[in-house]
């Protein structure tokens, strides 16, 4: 029963937050900011979401050299870490 009560949970939550993010583009800024941190809470609190969502843009990835780095930036805690101590080309002085 306590799975039951859990995946309800999780499907009322993906719903929320789904209806959250669905205002029209006249939205303040300030409410901007307050949406993406809703989504970045439940994206690291709520295992289901961020599959859901890894699933949803990272699926057709899968088999290329680009998977790893989608499933990477649903990671929690700050940015992906780098694969390397280079500068990116951009931020290289020539």
């Amino acid at each position: 029963m306590p799975t039951l009560f859990t995946g309800c949970l999780a499907a009322a939550l993906v719903v929320a937050a789904s209806a959250a993010f669905a205002q029209p583009r006249g939205e303040s800024a300030q409410q901007n900011v307050r949406d993406s941190q809703q989504y970045e809470q439940l994206l690291c609190t709520n295992v289901a979401f961020r599959n859901k969502r890894i699933a949803q843009e990272c699926t057709g990835l899968q088999g290329s050299q680009f998977y790893e780095s989608c499933v990477a930036s649903f990671q929690c805690g700050g940015p992906p870490p780098r694969r390397s101590n280079m500068a990116p080309p951009s931020e290289t002085i020539r």
